[in-house]
């Protein structure tokens, strides 16, 4: 029996479905994950399943192997996560991600005071999709990162999460464009428009966010590009190519105008992301930076 085995039975058992399990948890294929559960039903002896159409439910068995597998996983992470602390006591390098719609305004402070507080340490920044983001920091790439909240709930269970500030949304346009000097324009207006966004594949909190927007609404934005960073989106905005979604405090000054939209979109979540546990001296060092540089400028949303 290996640690897979039991990584692949607790997530069959959670998802009650083992392809839900293959392609939402695990990322492998749904043959894969049946033969291990096979194999690992044989070696025990025991049924830990039962199978009903699509779906799958514990048995008696398998309920009581769901909680000491859970033990055992946990046991191991911890094992795992007390060994990288120690080995980076003397730490000199210390890996962030960052999303791109999260802004310098508090990046840039927190990296230049923690570059005061521990200038022996290197700090690498990582300008990476919030779902490569999400596996960097679990397998150990990156040792924190700044993110927007997902809206699906459970999506960080394993993670730890700060909020630190909370952007309002307006709807980008040309400066020359009909809609760049009006004071606010309905969502049914601005769905009208043809839409840029990020992609679908890399950002796809982005694109739910896109559909919450505008789920008031009868008619639905057409996104007629897409692009893997905001940079990118901005300049097709300001090419004319089309409008888009952007926070408010993002630093692309006079190349776009912003409009309010009413009713008002709910505001992105922002904050920081690590793995659950103790964090290594550097790391801590970094989040204190980072809760400092935003209650410095008055971004700070106490929950």
């Amino acid at each position: 029996m290996e640690l897979r085995h039991l990584r692949y039975f607790v997530a069959v058992a959670e998802a009650q479905n083992v392809l839900r399990a293959a392609t939402q948890k695990l990322h492998v294929s749904q043959p894969a994950v049946s033969r291990q559960i096979r194999d690992l039903e044989d070696e025990l002896g025991v049924q830990l399943f039962e199978r009903t159409g699509k779906s799958v439910r514990l048995t008696d068995a398998g309920q009581v192997f769901l909680k000491e597998a859970r033990t055992v996983l946990e046991r191991t992470n911890e094992a795992v996560r007390n060994v990288r602390v120690f080995a980076q006591a003397g730490e000199t390098e210390l890996h962030i991600g960052y999303t791109p719609v999260f802004r310098t305004q508090v990046l840039s402070p927190a990296l230049r005071a923690f570059q005061r507080a521990m200038p022996k340490v290197h700090v690498k920044l990582h300008d990476w999709t919030s779902e490569k983001i999400v596996t960097s920091l679990r397998d150990g790439r990156l040792q924190l990162a700044f993110i927007v909240r997902p809206a699906k709930r459970g999506a960080f269970r394993d993670l730890r999460f700060e909020e630190l500030l909370r952007e309002q949304v307006h709807l980008a346009v040309p400066p020359t464009h009909p809609l760049a000097h009006r004071r606010s324009v309905s969502l049914a207006v601005a769905a009208r428009e043809p839409f840029v966004g990020l992609t679908r594949e890399d950002f796809p909190d982005y694109c739910a966010y896109l559909a919450a927007v505008f789920a008031p609404v009868k008619n639905k934005p057409r996104v007629v590009e897409e692009h893997d960073g905001m940079t990118s989106v901005i300049s097709a905005v300001e090419a004319g190519t089309g409008v888009g979604l952007a926070v408010l405090d993002y630093s692309f000054g006079s190349r776009v105008k912003l409009v309010r939209l009413t009713p008002a979109p709910k505001p992105f979540s922002l904050g920081m992301a690590a793995r659950k546990g103790r964090l290594s001296p550097a790391t801590e060092k970094f989040w204190q930076c980072a809760k400092e540089a935003a209650a410095s400028i008055g971004v700070f949303s106490k929950k």
